[in-house]
């Protein structure tokens, strides 16, 4: 693509509807209101400083964390943006406890973080909304959860939308990862990052706060990528605390991000809808893998909704190592996988 070859991500999405000649439209157009919540998001991210909408609420989510007032922006900003569309029959939230009913002739579910990484809102450090499109499983009527409790490997499309020093939205419907700059002069996402694939690794990203409570396979394995042992690799570590900013960074730049099940959390803490199939579906699709340490994490069939899995995402071999460290040191060779 030439500097001056500029394709909004609304032209984008019609090229991508071409080749599809039975497609009706209402896919490319879930995906532009995505687009467009995003922008409304972002508006309020960059203001927040200046708004009484910085802090907490006083309540707490499903997860039994407290809520942001940006989160709960950000809710219902995705809520209102899609719920009478026709488009999709139901949605799933992070923050809310059940599905959210919207139009019963929506052919698909969107299931979504609105900001991940909110405890980083008050620091000005990057946040995002995280977001997973399935094709509903139910015939008519009001959608049901089993529409939700779809394996990571049935999404139809998912991406996220980073706020930082610019606003970006990444997204794939498994023909590869886009990245989409917002220009908020023209107020639209331009395509910056044609194609995405996962480059070298430089970096890995791991809350070592952590480090007592890991199992041994964890511990060796995050003591060989800061280059112990056998052709260790020697990376840089960093970690910013949101996982979206974690996982753009080492997408572009190249490495791995981890949250291990520990002691006190032994199937980690980020959600299997959520966070991990999303984002492990990006990574696949850009060259990587994400697992649980023992298995893919797009092979798991939910459970439930807000279902929490480890996960080890990134560069491909990087993760297939973490299996291997996990394999040798914490389950004696055995492939069983709680998750």
């Amino acid at each position: 693509m030439r500097p001056n070859d500029l394709i909004t991500i609304e032209q984008h999405f019609l090229e991508m509807q071409r080749q599809y000649p039975q497609a009706t439209g209402d896919f490319t157009n879930l995906l532009y209101d995505i687009a467009l919540a995003a922008k409304v998001i972002a508006r309020e991210v960059n203001r927040a400083g200046l708004v009484d909408i910085l802090g907490l609420t006083g309540q707490e989510n499903v997860q039994g964390e407290q809520v942001q007032k940006l989160d709960v922006f950000a809710n219902e900003a995705m809520i209102r943006m899609n719920e009478f569309t026709g488009r999709v029959c139901g949605m799933a939230s992070e923050e809310e406890e059940d599905i959210i009913g919207a139009d019963d002739r929506g052919k698909y579910v969107l299931i979504f973080d609105p900001l991940d990484g909110s405890s980083n809102i008050d620091y000005d450090v990057s946040i995002g909304t995280i977001f997973a499109i399935h094709k509903r499983r139910s015939h008519s009527g009001a959608c049901v959860v089993e529409d939700f409790l779809q394996p990571g490997r049935a999404l139809e499309a998912a991406g996220y939308i980073l706020y930082g020093s610019s606003t970006m939205m990444v997204y794939s419907t498994g023909r590869g990862v886009y990245g989409f700059t917002l220009d908020p002069s023209v107020g639209e996402f331009l395509l910056s990052h044609p194609n995405i694939r996962s480059p070298l690794p430089q970096y890995y990203s791991v809350n070592h706060a952590y480090l007592s409570r890991w199992s041994r396979g964890v511990q060796e394995y995050v003591g060989w990528l800061q280059g112990e042992g056998k052709d260790a690799p020697k990376l840089s570590e960093r970690y910013i605390g949101s996982m979206v900013a974690d996982f753009h960074r080492n997408l572009l730049g190249g490495g791995v991000f981890m949250y291990p099940g520990d002691t006190e959390r032994p199937l980690g803490k980020l959600r299997l809808l959520y966070e991990v199939a999303p984002l492990g579906f990006l990574a696949e699709q850009a060259g990587g893998y994400a697992s649980t340490g023992l298995r893919n994490v797009l092979d798991i069939q939910p459970t439930y909704l807000h279902q929490r899995v480890p996960v080890f995402i990134g560069d491909r071999s990087l993760v297939i190592k973490a299996e291997q460290f996990i394999q040798q040191h914490d389950t004696g060779g055995s492939d069983d996988d709680p998750c």
